[in-house]
Order: structure tokens, then C-alpha cells, then sequence
């Protein structure tokens, strides 16, 4: 980690109210440490638009089961890309509706096409991916 600098932030004062709001909210202990936060979700955003740094990620599906060769399309789909799929949990929620779990790694770009694949096949309701990364490039 390198050394901490100190800089001064400009903000209109109802937006500095709002954020300091989002911090009570969210328990940030300051408001160094929740610029640091954006600041590393945007880095963290940043490298997953560029798709070829190493990442995890869960995707979340849910899908109406009683539809027609479904789940066998979407495990399929996961066998093909079983590099990718280091674990799943499959959840049934009520009669009709399942939830499925999938845990990724791999490049990013390779983990929201898959996410992207399984998540257009018809039946599947909702479908979101949660990019992570180590942070280890980050400070």
C-alpha cells in the first residue's frame, strides 16, 4: 500500500449533505473512508469493462421450472462452460419458480458472456451478474 495523501474535495452543500446522509446509512466511519469506497468500486468497474483481469462473480438466475426442456438448456450451457462454474446451488423457491446460484471465475469479459447466454435463454425471469475482484492491483 503506498502513503496516504491528503487532498481537498469541492462539493455543492446539498450534495455533501446527501452523501453524508449515505454514509450515516451505510456506517461509513468517515468520509475518507467512503471516497476511498467509490473510489474502488469505480477502479474495480473499470477493470471489469476491460474484461481480462482475473475475477469471481455470482450469477443469479430464476426461472420458471415447468418450462418445456429448460433447466436442461441452462445445464447445458453450464457444461460448456464448466471452466468457468466452480460451484451452484439451486434453490426451489414456490411451485413454479427456481433459484439458481452460480459461482464464477475467469476473465470477465468470458464471465458476463456467460452470464449474458444463460440469462437470454426464454424462461429464464431474472438474471444478475455480481462481478468481485481480489482488489490486489487497487491500493
Amino acid at each position: 500500500m503506498g502513503q496516504t495523501i491528503r487532498f481537498g474535495v469541492s462539493l455543492d452543500s446539498t450534495l455533501l449533505k446527501q452523501f453524508d446522509e449515505l454514509c450515516m446509512k451505510r456506517g461509513n466511519p468517515s468520509r475518507s473512508e467512503a471516497i476511498r469506497d467509490l473510489i474502488r468500486q469505480e477502479l474495480v468497474r473499470e477493470e471489469w469493462e476491460n474484461g481480462a483481469q482475473p475475477s469471481a462473480a455470482t450469477l443469479t438466475l430464476v426461472f420458471d421450472h415447468h418450462r418445456s426442456d429448460l433447466a436442461q438448456k441452462l445445464t447445458e450451457l453450464q457444461h460448456e462452460s464448466h471452466e468457468s462454474i466452480v460451484a451452484s446451488m439451486h434453490v426451489h423457491l414456490d411451485h413454479e419458480n427456481c433459484l439458481e446460484v452460480l459461482v464464477l471465475v475467469g476473465p470477465a469479459a468470458q464471465l458476463r458472456a456467460l452470464a449474458d447466454k444463460l440469462t437470454a435463454v426464454k424462461g429464464v425471469k431474472h438474471g444478475e451478474l455480481s462481478l468481485a475482484t481480489t482488489g490486489d492491483r487497487l491500493a
